[in-house]
């Protein structure tokens, strides 16, 4: 990325964001008022490279290695972006660089299909339709998005389960069908209530092996309470745990998103490897 495709206002924006872009302070100073943010969210560089999907980019910065992240990885990445109607010093965000994303739960298409172009260090600018931004999302900018996103970091998940696509004939089963395996015993002897909050390290598949959602990963275990804020799989599944216990449970869909009207969440029978921290904060 050339000094010369930053306007001056945007240096404010710069300089705040040096660490994390690592553009000098010279070259910084030496940005010139041009064709403004907004006006080049729908003009596209010259030498950009156009995919079969729409995404059309260019990279203004190489990366290191030769590892591109995957649907299960998560990322850890800088992003700023501009719609047609963005006020030139403020551009938005998609992200938290210290937050982790996982790639698959990425809502904007064009995105996910960059980073996974990219390795880590690498810059891109990408111009995306809407259809490859938030495709009309609710509550998210409209049209097309210009956006600069740097690769930060790629954590790969934990290893996919063989035995997720459906639960194994050693498996024992409740009377709701939900079906369990210890994997590691537990030290405690009382079991949450409906109405407790439990502290879970968890990691989640759908059944073609795609992961959905790890702590694990994150480094952070969950706190949360069974009434009312897990699916009815979990609240069920955790009651029947001790703390120090370690289970994998296959959820049929009736008891996970099937039926809820929430958008974006997986159909279907989930499962989940769910470690059993504390209960009440004990």
């Amino acid at each position: 990325m050339t000094p010369q495709t930053f306007c001056r206002s945007f240096v404010v924006v710069l300089i705040l964001s040096a660490v994390a872009f690592g553009f000098p302070r010279a070259a910084q100073a030496q940005a010139a008022a041009q064709v403004s943010m907004a006006a080049q969210v729908e003009t596209p560089a010259a030498d950009a490279v156009k995919t079969d999907s729409g995404l059309v980019y260019k990279i203004t910065a190489p990366g290191r290695g030769s590892v591109h992240p995957t649907v299960n990885d998560l990322v850890k990445v800088v992003t700023l972006f501009w719609t047609k109607e963005s006020v030139e010093s403020k551009p938005s965000s998609m992200s938290t660089p210290t937050q982790p994303i996982l790639m698959g739960a990425i809502i904007a298409p064009g995105l996910r299909e960059a980073l996974a172009l990219m390795t880590t260090g690498q810059r891109m600018r990408l111009w995306l339709p809407e259809k490859l931004a938030f495709a009309g999302a609710a509550g998210k900018p409209k049209g097309p998005l210009m956006v600069d996103v740097m690769l930060l970091d790629i954590i790969a998940p934990p290893a996919t389960p063989s035995d997720v696509a459906a639960a194994p004939a050693d498996a024992q089963k409740t009377k709701s069908g939900l079906a369990y395996k210890i994997l590691k015993p537990g030290t405690g002897t009382v079991h949450p209530k409906s109405n407790s909050t439990v502290t879970v390290h968890y990691t989640g598949w759908t059944t073609d092996g795609k992961i959905i959602d790890s702590s694990v990963i994150k480094g952070q275990p969950l706190n949360i309470s069974l009434d009312g804020e897990v699916i009815k799989g979990w609240s069920e599944g955790l009651r029947l745990m001790v703390v120090g216990e370690s289970r994998r449970f296959w959820i049929p869909g009736r008891l996970a998103y099937d039926g809820s009207d929430l958008k974006d969440v997986p159909r279907g029978m989930l499962v989940f490897d769910i470690e059993l921290i504390a209960i009440d904060g004990k």
